[in-house]
């Protein structure tokens, strides 16, 4: 067996519209309904779906819990034009912008928290037109 890719993760959440408005107005995410009314942020070729705190679908993780995640983006653009939008958005800076490794290599990231305190950190690849405070 070998693991081609993510297709989707569920975030557990206190409050399912505030989430999706967070995700849609401050991160460029598209909202979808799928089955019988479930909720989900699209971005690419992933998606994350939403799972009301005790109103989990089952199975699911042993804990659900609104606020335990660590998710990290790739950003389309530059971190200087993230850090402005999530500015004028009112979305305070965790940390950064600092140096990381991902996946694939040196990431710039910065750090947020979404409405139930996930951590979020949106980067882009490390390199010379990046490199800007």
């Amino acid at each position: 067996m070998q693991i081609a890719a993510l297709d989707h993760l569920v975030l557990t959440v206190a409050d399912i519209a505030r989430t999706r408005e967070f995700y849609r107005s401050v991160l460029g995410m598209e909202t979808v309904t799928f089955g019988d009314g479930r909720q989900a942020l699209r971005y690419g070729q992933q998606k994350i779906n939403l799972h009301q705190a005790g109103l989990s679908f089952a199975p699911h993780a042993r804990f659900p819990t609104p606020g335990s995640a660590d998710l990290c983006f790739l950003l389309v653009g530059s971190i200087d034009a993230t850090v402005s939008h999530l500015q004028a958005s009112g979305v305070p800076i965790v940390a950064g912008p600092v140096r990381r490794t991902g996946a694939t290599g040196t990431l710039r990231s910065i750090y947020i928290r979404d409405p139930d305190g996930n951590l979020l950190e949106l980067s882009v690849p490390a390199g010379p037109s990046n490199e800007g405070g």
